[in-house]
């Protein structure tokens, strides 16, 4: 009888899930293994919630958004007894292994099953954030960011008919990448990170200047931004991170520049448009190596690792160090933002 693997995503979906889930089935065929696919992340895991995933199946969803699997923020060690009913999912279902793909919650989690429980488990790294520490991308990421970049280039175009400065707001817990990368593509004026607090006196500044110059000002805004004096978010989900959906950042924004420059100002959310969506190239490729690279990791016995992305090579790094720090926007970013913009 053929070993099983069993694989799940969990936390936010993104486009590049399915291109990674076809790539560990494809690949597990050929090494001789069954695949299982857990609904619902980890939540599915905590029930043995499994259905079989062939490679007739899975064959052309390389080009479809989200995840088959379904997602979930479930987090196990939250949860009463959730660490002991993944052990006993893993016999009731017979696995061999565990793919896991996600973000640093879902990782973690992973990295902890494994450290604690000697649980065979794989990572595959999924985040449209591009924060994940060990890989130089995330698949989801490429995706994101060209969607707001187009976005924020059709705000260019109504902002300038109407002689307006306009505000878009982008995901980004706690990393900036998808605003930089958006902002730089799409030659915004001015840049919020979440690396850095907002100058609300350097912001009014160069949007009048552009706006002065050019009849329009772009400003890409990431939803977790900073302003002096702010007090911290205190609700918190399962794995302890803020919820951002109330904050409104690009609203408020653009109240301040509208107040303190006088110009007509509006602002645009793309939400959760960047998750979903056909993947680009770029992520349909970087999904498919890195599911195929979790199947070969699995063969080889190289549990408690992460498939990543290392230069042009995608290889086997440790799932303890991968989640240990965030990846967030580099001084050496920041520089480059502030000579283009």
């Amino acid at each position: 009888m053929a070993k099983k693997i069993a694989i799940l995503t969990g936390g936010g979906d993104c486009p590049g899930l399915n291109p990674a889930i076809r790539g560990v089935v494809l690949k597990a065929a050929k090494l001789g293994y069954e695949c299982l696919g857990i609904q619902e992340g980890w939540k599915g895991m905590i029930q043995a919630d499994a259905r079989p995933l062939t490679p007739d199946g899975v064959r052309e969803i390389v080009g479809e958004g989200g995840t088959i699997l379904g997602t979930s923020r479930t987090n196990p060690f939250k949860k009463d007894g959730g660490p002991e009913k993944v052990l006993e999912a893993f016999k009731t279902l017979g696995l061999h292994a565990l793919v896991a793909m996600g973000g640093e919650d879902t990782l973690g989690v992973a990295a902890r099953l494994h450290k604690e429980h000697k649980v065979s488990v794989v990572g595959v790294p999924k985040t449209m954030d591009n924060d994940l520490g060990a890989t130089d991308f995330t698949f989801g990421f490429d995706s994101a960011a060209t969607l707001s970049m187009e976005a924020a280039e059709r705000l260019v175009d109504t902002g300038r008919s109407h002689r307006r400065a306009m505000v878009l707001e982008v995901m980004g817990r706690h990393a900036g990448w998808v605003a930089l990368y958006t902002a730089i593509g799409a030659g915004a004026d001015y840049l919020c990170l979440p690396e850095r607090p907002v100058d609300v006196k350097e912001l009014c500044a160069k949007v009048k200047a552009a706006h002065d110059k050019k009849k329009v000002a772009l400003v890409v805004a990431s939803e977790a931004v900073e302003f002096a004096g702010d007090k911290k978010e205190e609700r918190l989900d399962e794995f302890g991170h803020m919820l951002l959906k109330e904050r409104g950042v690009g609203e408020r924004l653009a109240k301040i520049i509208e107040t303190q420059t006088r110009i007509e100002t509006r602002h645009a959310v793309i939400g959760h448009m960047q998750r979903g969506g056909a993947p680009t190239l770029f992520d349909r490729i970087l999904g498919t190596r890195v599911g195929v690279k979790a199947a070969e990791l699995v063969h080889a016995g190289e549990f408690g690792k992460m498939a990543a992305l290392k230069g042009t090579e995608v290889v086997g790094v440790g799932l303890e160090a991968a989640t240990a720090k965030l990846k967030t926007v580099t001084p050496d970013w920041l520089r480059l933002s502030d000579d283009l913009l």
